[in-house]
């Protein structure tokens, strides 16, 4: 045998050790059991879930899953809104079909059983990830959500109570009477407090406006409070000024006593919420942009009759 001959046999010796060195680890896949229910809410069934972690036997996983729900309760949620008991129909290796005990998990839930889980188990240290970050990109998409609804609101709520001026303007409310109008919406709603005192009590500065430091669900109650207060005046054709700011009293304590009614907060105890006034700012100048200069025609998709919000003053209803 030459030389030659003996450097290929090594040559091939040492690559055949290089392929036998272990692969590296599967990493489960959550998104594969993951399932929507009618109401396109995602959950995971424990019984699918279990093998993904490294559980071969039911019973182990099962005490993580019971640990799961005391972290559940620990951090203040309720436990049945995570973990819902089921039942799962499995096939027996004699081919025979049993029903056997399961468990419906939120994402939560799915991240909590892999935090008390086997940490020895590589497939613990998948999932814990995997739901944390999932978690995470969950509440950012609530949150964005949620802020976009408040933003919607507060739009609204700007051009309504200018649908409001020019129905308190018809009813005989003069323009240095408006502060006194709007006012008094707000004290029928916030139990006797005015615009003033709310914001004190909230520690809102007195430059800044009320209706932008307000979270959705006081946003709601105030756009119900303007748009009902709109209607009974033109409707009823209500006339004169202490009759119209009489009407906008008693339409914003009737919003109070239907929130009272049905369990709410009171107005007046809901924190102040950080300013949406630079997202406002934000969406008006994206408008201002999409209106073209005179003779340019505007690009089709951009919508430009979207309201503008006006900055206003106090007396226009909180409009500043």
């Amino acid at each position: 045998m030459t030389r030659d001959d003996n450097n290929e046999n090594n040559s091939t010796t040492a690559v055949a050790d290089n392929s036998g060195s272990a692969p590296p680890p599967h990493t489960p896949d959550f998104d594969s059991i993951r399932q929507l229910s009618p109401y396109g809410a995602e959950y995971w069934s424990a019984r699918d879930l279990a093998p993904l972690l490294g559980y071969d036997k039911w019973q182990n996983f099962e005490v993580a899953i019971n640990r799961a729900k005391t972290s559940c309760e620990q951090v203040g949620q309720i436990v049945g809104d995570h973990f819902t008991g089921a039942s799962k129909m499995v096939t027996l290796g004699s081919g025979a079909k049993r029903t056997v005990k399961d468990f419906i998990l939120s994402r939560l839930a799915c991240y909590l059983a892999a935090q008390n889980g086997d940490p020895r188990k590589p497939e613990i240290a998948a999932a814990q990830n995997y739901f944390a970050l999932a978690t995470r990109k969950t509440e950012l998409a609530e949150l964005k959500e949620a802020q976009d609804e408040r933003l919607y609101l507060r739009e609204q709520i700007g051009e309504s109570n200018k649908s409001l001026n020019e129905a308190a303007r018809s009813a005989g409310v003069l323009p240095q009477s408006f502060g006194t109008f709007h006012d008094a919406g707000y004290r029928g709603l916030y139990g006797g407090l005015g615009i003033d005192e709310v914001k004190d009590r909230k520690g809102i500065p007195a430059k800044e406006d009320l209706l932008d430091r307000m979270g959705q669900a006081e946003l709601a109650a105030n756009f119900f409070r303007i748009t009902q207060t709109n209607e009974k005046l033109r409707k009823e054709e209500i006339i004169g000024q202490a009759n119209a700011i009489k009407a906008h009293r008693q339409v914003g304590q009737k919003v109070r006593k239907a929130i009272e009614d049905i369990g709410g907060d009171m107005p007046e105890t809901l924190p102040a919420e950080p300013s949406i006034k630079p997202l406002l700012d934000e969406k008006k100048k994206k408008r201002k942009k999409a209106i073209p200069p005179p003779g340019q025609v505007a690009f089709p998709m951009e919508d430009t009759t979207a309201p503008i919000i006006g900055t206003g003053s106090e007396p226009n209803g909180g409009e500043e």
